[in-house]
């Protein structure tokens, strides 16, 4: 019984998602009402008819106590979560027990977070977002809907089943050697081969990167590139997973089938013979472009707005087809967020993708009207506060800005019917806020501030939310020379792709650790600084075996390692960075610790303390650890300051002194090889 929707301050249906349990008991609910010789409902008019009540009830209380409330429990132990951003009100449903309030939080924030990295600025304006999020053609709406189902199912499947999801950080191969020469591949081979080439059409590869199911196996990035954030890059791998769906037990050969890569001692690694290099070779192992993925995401038939409209089924993704995708970009001026890039997820073979990450010709354009909406959202916060003027001053941030948006405007042409709007709303607030005389800035401001936003927000969704793919807007790498980066790649990657299958089921094993850690059952050990995981595989699979065995007794320690994960960030939510408890025959740790750049540990200082409805720690959907890095290193200052988690099982029957011995040996062995991350 699990739903989530996103709905507008008039209980207008912007989204929904609802799995086959919740969605049979509500056309049960509403089917039987209906009178006879009348056809059931539609399942939106039904859904719609089930929230409208909380909806419209949440409204009114931030309408006249400013103030609403943010999760309720039912009589039948149904979990309401709600979340409003902006006038878009998010519900999150649990009704079979298997998600609390913080899971429910998480999807919601997660959810946003997958819009912004779609929709991009469109996403600071509710009234566009609510437009394009409900389509007025009925075929479009379904098929976005459909998009943001399996984006959100994609999702749901790998924070249930991968421990780089559940701790939201990225896990990358462990094998140096290949590695190294995958990076050096993509930048002296493939982006080199790509930027250089009269058929990128104007687009530029500022990042390339190999995944293996999720793992990272590469990542390199150009020298004008910007450091891909882990938030975005967790996104980017929800999305490459919901277009190439991984299937861990179908993809690649049997673990036993190749040599292993775990042993008593240290890990071995599986070099290959070189092939053969002739065409003939290398031709019956072409990718296929539209090959259909291993396994997809399937509704049964619902029926969507007022018709009976079947599910639509998601048709295979063109690869040569890029994807919008707005990312943060940091450079020296200052942050930008949702920056328009292109997203290549093309297909090496089932469970190997290669990634490219193109900056599109105009993006400086949406720099522009990012600091163009910043200086109009502290103007509205000043004067929201009381701050006004009759007169503007050198150093406010529309003063700084007026000649540039009036060159902005101008070089937008008059031919764009929202920048004649734009330029129209402007010409009025220069009217009222620069002209003697008139109001100046006091709060007769703030409606054509929130207007002026709008405005900018319009050309943004004009430029860089049409598809990369049309003829409106042709820029993009060619068929050809996508088809090219693939055959080099696989050329490359030829000898190892047996290989990384079962080496991405079999990363770390904990055979490497028991000699020095007697009693270990399992640790995570998290360098939030970078984003990156290190943790043995768990799996859980028939197919697959690992030391915890398969079947009940590797699903048994699955449940505690998440279930641990889950009660040290209530742990950390309330202000504590140490947890030590017992769970009949295991006991439990978690530290979280910061170190300088030299490997010093830094003294512990107050863990700020979040409120119960805060958003949820961790790094995809709101980068917790970010905020608490800025906030420690203020007593820092000059120093590079780096944050560390470990968490680990030991059997109970082993002494607490030898358990906690265990945690600063491991903890100190684990980041020694990896002092220099492929990040």
């Amino acid at each position: 019984m699990k739903c989530l929707l996103i709905a507008s301050e008039s209980a207008e249906l912007l989204f929904h998602w609802t799995d086959h349990e919740f969605q049979h008991t509500l056309q049960e609910k509403y089917g039987a009402s209906q009178e006879e010789g009348l056809g059931p409902p539609s399942f939106e008019d039904s859904i719609s008819t089930l929230f409208a009540p909380i909806i419209i009830s949440c409204s009114t209380m931030v309408d006249r106590l400013e103030d609403s409330y943010t999760s309720f429990t039912t009589e039948n132990n149904h979990i309401y979560v709600l979340q409003q951003f902006d006038e878009c009100l998010y519900i999150a449903v649990n009704g079979d027990g298997d998600e609390g309030e913080d899971e429910l939080r998480r999807k919601i924030y997660v959810m946003k977070k997958m819009l912004e990295v779609l929709f991009g600025m469109v996403t600071l304006s509710s009234h566009l977002l609510r437009k394009e999020l409900r389509p007025q053609d009925r075929l479009q709406r379904t098929r976005l809907w459909k998009h943001l189902q399996v984006l959100l199912e994609t999702y749901s499947h790998l924070q249930e089943n991968d421990q780089s999801f559940l701790v939201e950080a990225v896990e990358r191969l462990i094998h140096p050697t290949l590695c190294e020469q995958c990076i050096e591949f993509l930048e002296r081979r493939l982006v080199q081969y790509l930027n250089n080439s009269a058929e990128r059409a104007g687009e530029e590869v500022l990042h390339a990167f190999i995944l293996v199911h999720t793992k990272l196996l590469a990542f390199y990035s150009s020298r004008n590139a910007s450091l891909l954030t882990t938030s975005d890059l967790l996104a980017l791998i929800i999305m490459a997973q919901s277009m190439y769906p991984s299937n861990i037990e179908q993809d690649g050969p049997d673990p036993e089938d190749i040599e292993s890569t775990s042993g008593s001692g240290p890990e071995s690694f599986y070099t290959p013979e070189p092939s053969p290099t002739d065409t003939d070779s290398r031709s019956s192992d072409k990718p296929v472009r539209r090959s259909t993925p291993v396994f997809e995401f399937v509704d049964p038939d619902i029926q969507v707005a007022e018709d009976s409209l079947q599910t639509l089924e998601v048709l295979p993704p063109d690869p040569s087809t890029p994807q919008r995708v707005f990312l943060e970009v940091s450079l020296k001026e200052g942050l930008y967020p949702m920056m328009p890039h292109s997203m290549y997820c093309l297909p090496l073979w089932p469970g190997i993708t290669l990634v490219l990450l193109t900056k599109i010709p105009t993006s400086a354009v949406a720099m522009s009207v990012y600091k163009f909406l910043e200086a109009f959202a502290k103007l509205e916060k000043r004067l929201n506060e009381g701050q006004e003027g009759s007169t503007p001053t050198r150093g406010q941030p529309v003063h700084d800005i007026r000649h540039r948006l009036d060159k902005f405007i101008k070089a937008l042409g008059p031919s764009e019917i929202q920048s004649v709007q734009l330029q129209n709303v402007w010409t009025e607030f220069k009217n009222r806020a620069f002209t003697r005389g008139k109001t100046g800035f006091n709060k007769d401001l703030i409606p054509w501030c929130k207007n002026m936003k709008t405005q900018l927000c319009r050309i943004y969704k004009q430029c860089f939310l049409i598809d990369p793919g049309s003829a409106d807007s042709p820029q993009r790498l060619s068929p050809s020379l996508q088809e090219q980066a693939q055959s080099m790649l696989q050329e490359k990657l030829m000898d190892w792709k047996d290989f990384l299958l079962v080496k991405s089921k079999r990363n770390i094993t904990m055979v490497s650790y028991l000699d020095d850690f007697p009693g270990l059952i399992h640790f995570i050990c998290v360098d939030r600084s970078n984003g990156q995981v290190i943790a043995p595989s768990l799996n859980v699979t028939e197919r697959t075996t690992s030391e915890l065995g398969n079947g009940p007794v590797a699903q048994f320690i699955k449940s505690k390692v998440w279930k641990l994960v889950s009660t040290t960030r209530n742990y950390l939510q309330k202000g504590y960075s140490t947890v030590t408890l017992r769970d009949g025959d295991f006991y439990f740790c978690y530290f979280l610790w910061f170190e300088n750049e030299t490997g010093f540990k830094l003294e512990a200082g107050d863990i700020p303390i979040l409120p119960d409805d805060s958003a949820p720690i961790g790094m995809l959907a709101w980068d917790y650890y970010r905020k608490l890095l800025r906030y420690y290193s203020k007593n820092h200052q000059g120093e590079v300051v780096n944050c560390y988690e470990l968490l680990t099982i030991h059997l109970g029957v082993i002494p607490t002194e030898i358990i906690l011995q265990h945690c600063r040996q491991l903890a100190s062995k684990l980041w020694e090889p990896s002092r220099n991350p492929l990040l």
